[in-house]
């Protein structure tokens, strides 16, 4: 590995570094002057993340999101209850004023109501912006005047900094509480779970252009003030690519015949994804959370402190397959446990790993080696 990061490391150093198309193989050039994108004129990620799965004979049993938290016994949800609580919330944010391109704020970790949250708002039309649980009140503030996001649906542990910045945010009509009607009580304007055990289970869901809104993410804001990035639909269509190929294909053939375009559903395969990744920010949306779902596999969902060991016994327990870490994870992690020829990581706990992809900061060749 080290000898293939040296090569291409001159090769984007060279000023000639560059080969021009007229010398690249001649199947490149066809595959690059003859490619095309295939968008449809109507796509919602929800339909294809959830809709389209939850129709299947066996959406009952397909499992979508497996939850974890610290101390606590796991939990599985099946793409039918995944459709089913995001209708209700569909209904409840309908019910509330929620209106087609309307921004709303999810500030939540990664668990089952999140997903829930990302599919009844993306059906419905709605604009899904995640808020990250580490901002303060000054950058939720700044972001949700910012949005005029008309409705926030916050864990629990966030709603004291979203409470205090409620009077600055006069277009932020309506806060759901996740968590205990207790530690919601006082600080949201309705309960999440009582709200959702009070609408139908049937909604009808919108049909999208693929140029529609559908994400507003926020940029760090380390040159002046957070940006708003707009991502259309079609979005999860051109990032599908990456994140298949970044996972060695995610458990697919690549050699197999391909499904055809009037294929419903795409191949099957057996991957289980997890990520430490903030469901909130991009990389843990858009290359875990949506990917993930958009193929009919399990996500992994842990809500708790990552840890080394931790993490290593959640992808042996829950058999992950694909996973996405960041390099100071992996530093740890090879740290922690080194393992030896005789008694590998791998055997000690019982991994089934097929691909780690890594981004965020520089690898460096101690992973490497």
């Amino acid at each position: 590995m080290p000898v293939s990061q040296n090569r291409d490391k001159t090769r984007s150093g060279a000023k000639a570094g560059k080969q021009p198309l007229a010398q690249a193989p001649q199947a490149y050039q066809r595959l690059h002057q003859n490619f095309t994108w295939q968008l449809p004129q109507y796509f919602n990620i929800a339909q294809v993340c959830c809709g389209r799965w939850a129709a299947q004979p066996d959406a009952a049993k397909r499992i979508a999101v497996q939850t974890y938290q610290n101390g606590a016994a796991g939990m599985v949800h099946s793409y039918a209850q995944l459709q089913q609580q995001a209708n209700r919330l569909s209904n409840v944010l309908r019910a509330q004023g929620v209106a087609r391109g309307d921004r709303v704020a999810i500030v939540m970790p990664q668990c089952m109501e999140t997903a829930i949250v990302y599919m009844a708002v993306l059906q419905m039309g709605a604009v899904a912006m995640p808020l990250s649980l580490l901002f303060g009140p000054e950058a939720l503030e700044y972001r949700l005047h910012d949005s005029e996001a008309v409705l926030a649906i916050c864990d629990a542990s966030a709603l004291a900094h979203l409470h205090s910045v409620r009077p600055a945010c006069p277009a932020l009509r309506v806060v759901l509480g996740v968590g205990s009607v207790p530690a919601t009580q006082g600080l949201a304007d309705a309960n999440f779970a009582q709200a959702l055990a009070s609408h139908a289970v049937r909604f009808a869901a919108v049909d999208t252009l693929a140029d529609d809104p559908a994400v507003l993410i926020y940029t760090s804001g380390t040159t002046g003030n957070p940006k708003g990035a707009l991502l259309a639909h079609r979005s999860l269509i051109g990032n599908l690519p990456g994140f298949v190929a970044s996972q060695n294909w995610f458990g697919f053939d690549p050699f197999a015949p391909a499904a055809g375009a009037a294929a419903d559903l795409p191949a099957q395969c057996d991957s289980v994804f997890w990520s430490p990744a903030d469901w909130a920010w991009t990389g843990g949306l858009m290359d875990a959370l949506l990917p993930t779902l958009y193929f009919g596999r399990p996500i992994v969902a842990f809500n708790g402190r990552f840890s080394p060991q931790t993490a290593l016994e959640l992808m042996g327990t829950c058999g992950v397959t694909h996973t996405f870490l960041f390099p100071t994870a992996l530093k740890a992690m090879m740290k922690a446990f080194a393992g030896s020829q005789a008694h590998t990581v791998r055997q000690q706990f019982g991994l089934r790993l097929q691909a780690v992809m890594s981004a965020g900061e520089a690898v460096g060749d101690a992973v490497f080696a």
